[in-house]
């Protein structure tokens, strides 16, 4: 049996170790070294009292690997993980609300662009006609005016569906397809159609060997649609690209008559000079015809 005073040791030592694993986590990992004393004390004062090391009383030394998985302490706890997580969610969203605010911008400023485009009057892209020739063919060179722009109303539905019946060809040759398709809506007089559409042509295909005869058509077109200011350029710039081309006298001679359209009776007896004294054969040929009518509108010295 023990004594009083052993009994009264092993109590408090006793008291002490339960203490001990009771405080907090923390303070307990701070304590480790002095709490493994004070259990090598207990168990030393154990073999004291109860000789043979009895199993029954208390834990061996040396024990073996303990069954079953360890569990370690996570390096971080729960709230630390969430607040990470929630680090991360807030800087997505600051990108994305970032981005939102580009596109936004940009949206409005294309659309402040496309209502500006709607709402410009016709007038402000109307293209710019040149007034009457004021030189001679040999003398200078005048830029041809541009298809006027259709007006803000529009052609009529049966004006449209008359249009979309003219075929337009489709062979190997697209500049030739072009040049036809003006010819057909000239033919078929769809004047400012042709207009565009010969002006598509002659700017897209400027060195094509029809191009003579789409400087030529496209001024006939304008004259023809009461326009003989538009057409003068366009007839003058033909003659001088190549008095040998397939259609310069012809646009020589459109000149002449155009001059007499505007009452320009002066130059239009030099350019009907012109073109007698540079194409005698056509003169009496091909053109006679056109040539001696338009001598008969006019008295030149």
């Amino acid at each position: 049996m023990f004594s009083r005073t052993s009994r009264v040791l092993v109590a408090g030592l006793a008291l002490v170790a339960v203490t001990g694993t009771s405080m907090p986590a923390l303070a307990q990992s701070d304590n480790e070294p002095r709490i493994r004393k004070l259990e090598s004390e207990v168990r030393a004062l154990q073999r004291k009292v109860f000789p043979g090391g009895d199993g029954r009383y208390f834990e061996p030394e040396i024990t073996g690997t303990p069954s079953g998985n360890t569990i370690t302490t996570p390096s971080t706890t729960a709230v630390t993980d969430i607040l990470i997580r929630l680090d991360a969610l807030e800087a997505q969203i600051a990108a994305l609300t970032a981005q939102t605010e580009e596109n936004t911008n940009a949206i409005m400023q294309l659309t402040t662009r496309i209502v500006a485009l709607e709402t410009t009057p016709t007038s402000a892209v109307a293209a710019e006609t040149t007034g009457p020739v004021s030189v001679l063919p040999d003398t200078a060179e005048a830029a041809p005016a541009r298809a006027t722009v259709p007006a803000a109303r529009g052609p009529s539905d049966g004006r449209l569906a008359a249009v979309q019946q003219i075929a337009k060809p489709q062979t190997d040759d697209a500049a030739d397809d072009e040049y036809s398709y003006g010819y057909r809506l000239w033919n078929a007089g769809f004047y400012p159609e042709a207009q565009q559409q010969l002006t598509l042509f002659v700017e897209q295909y400027p060195d094509h060997w029809r191009t003579t005869y789409g400087r030529n058509l496209l001024g006939r077109a304008y004259l023809d649609d009461g326009k003989p200011d538009d057409a003068a350029p366009w007839f003058l710039k033909n003659y001088q690209a190549g008095k040998s081309d397939a259609r310069a006298p012809d646009s020589l001679l459109f000149l002449a008559e155009t001059m007499i359209a505007m009452d320009d009776t002066n130059r239009a007896c030099i350019a009907l000079a012109e073109f007698s004294d540079s194409y005698p054969a056509l003169a009496s040929g091909r053109l006679s015809s056109q040539y001696q009518r338009n001598l008969g509108k006019v008295e030149c010295n």
